[in-house]
């Protein structure tokens, strides 16, 4: 079978095609999962039944990111992210790379600390675009700050996010031959992440320390002060903090002893805690539920179909010819094939938006090509990963670029493209393409 026919090659060059078109992500898996059956020569019903099969494996991602999205909700219900805003904006911030670093430091820890991932920046960032236009704040760097928060502690940091995103890479190797605990994985990408933080010291301290002047837009006019303000946190503000300690807590513990479902559990006990506390009544639970699966619902489904798709992949048996092909065309340089495997990983995720789904479609692949170049299971696994992550920040249809538009574009005047996703595809994905070749290549 020449590469130019093979079903994985093809499958995957129609995927992205479709959504660098703008196909809606969920329908270009599903085409393309049926163009990589079709030309395997299966049914229909068959290369359907693979999909469906297939989509267990990310069940635990999909659980975790519903529950996520309501205890986000939940935590917007308190008005502790308004309260957070107001203590916030009546200080004064001489120094804008050190404010920059603090909020690349708040949005980590929404991926870990307080797993609420893009649901904070509509609430708290808004309100103080005031306060970034009195410094003459350029929002790029903003931007920048945000997406790393929002991208960094998933690749670096088995908590959180990263919980789920270390899971799926250690689940996406084990399918495809290799054992790989989950617990190793922090190993694999830690080297790579050290380029982030470069990336963002760069656009600190470099490319956006410059002033830069926006126009005075008045924003929706914010809910007037009661005329008699509680004075320190409310007992549902207080139910928030509780509930987070324990999502922490449930986590840490469930990643100590290598057990599954840490994520989704935690979440859960932090809804359970809050509404315990009396964050929010019997009757809202339906509504934030509601409003969390609104809030995360669709990311969970592309993780589900996207496995879905990996598992099609695998059953069409052109996986090993694509690898030979591959192979021979890159000869056994660990450096080539490692700069091949993350540009590809790059043009992937930039197309579909979600790094977490393109780690069963990049593993499928490239799993048994870097174990035949001689890759280590440890630097395969930095491969798979950084693959994943690449083109999260910089894609214009990732969760990590929309959501830092969504904030920062509330006066209109921000543009996603040219202030949020080129300046953080330059400062992130070319660090990680460097750093994620070399330590592969070279140190794991």
């Amino acid at each position: 079978m020449s590469i130019l026919t093979n079903p994985v090659l093809i499958a995957v060059l129609v995927m992205i095609v479709l959504c660098l078109l703008k196909v809606n992500v969920l329908i270009a898996i599903l085409l393309s999962a049926l163009v990589a059956g079709l030309l395997a020569g299966m049914s229909i019903p068959v290369v359907i039944g693979h999909i469906i099969g297939g989509m267990g494996n990310n069940s635990e991602t999909a659980l975790s990111y519903i529950l996520l999205g309501t205890m986000a909700m939940a935590i917007s219900h308190t008005g502790a992210a308004d309260l957070l805003v107001k203590k916030l904006s009546k200080k004064e911030f001489r120094n804008k790379s050190i404010f920059l670093l603090l909020l690349a430091a708040f949005a980590s820890l929404s991926q870990n600390l307080i797993p609420v991932h893009i649901a904070f920046i509509p609430i708290l960032i808004p309100p103080m675009l005031v306060l970034f236009d009195r410094m003459k704040l350029d929002r790029r760097g903003a931007a920048c700050a945000l997406t790393f928060g929002l991208k960094a502690p998933y690749l670096m940091l088995p908590v959180g996010f990263g919980a789920i995103f270390h899971g799926i890479v250690s689940k996406s190797m084990e399918s495809s031959g290799v054992a790989f605990a989950k617990s190793e994985v922090w190993k694999a990408t830690l080297i790579p992440g050290m380029g982030m933080v470069v990336g963002l010291l760069i656009a600190i301290f470099i490319t956006y320390r410059k002033p830069r002047i926006y126009k005075e837009v008045p924003l929706p006019e914010a809910p007037k002060e009661p005329i008699h303000p509680q004075q320190g946190l409310t007992k549902g503000q207080w139910g928030t903090i509780a509930g987070a300690l324990a999502a922490f807590v449930i986590q840490i513990v469930f990643t100590l002893n290598q057990w599954d479902g840490g994520l989704p559990l935690g979440a859960l006990a932090a809804i359970l805690v809050m509404f315990a506390f009396g964050s929010f009544k019997l009757s809202e639970m339906d509504e934030l539920m509601n409003s969390g699966i609104r809030l995360m619902g669709f990311i969970a489904f592309v993780m589900l179909v996207a496995a879905g798709f990996a598992n099609v992949l695998n059953q069409t048996g052109a996986v090993q010819g694509l690898v030979e092909s591959a192979a021979a065309i890159m000869g056994n340089s660990k450096i080539i094939t490692a700069v091949v495997i993350l540009l590809i990983g790059l043009v992937i995720t930039l197309g579909i938006g979600t790094s977490f789904g393109t780690i069963p479609i990049v593993a499928t692949i490239f799993v048994p090509l870097a174990l035949r170049t001689g890759f280590s299971p440890l630097a395969t696994a930095s491969l798979i990963a950084v693959a994943g992550a690449l083109g999260d920040a910089g894609s214009p249809a990732s969760d990590s670029t929309l959501g830092p538009t969504s904030g920062l574009n509330a006066d209109r005047q921000h543009d996603h493209i040219w202030d949020t996703c080129v300046p953080t595809f330059l400062h992130y994905n070319i660090p990680l393409i460097i750093f994620g070749a070399i330590a592969a290549a070279w140190i794991l």
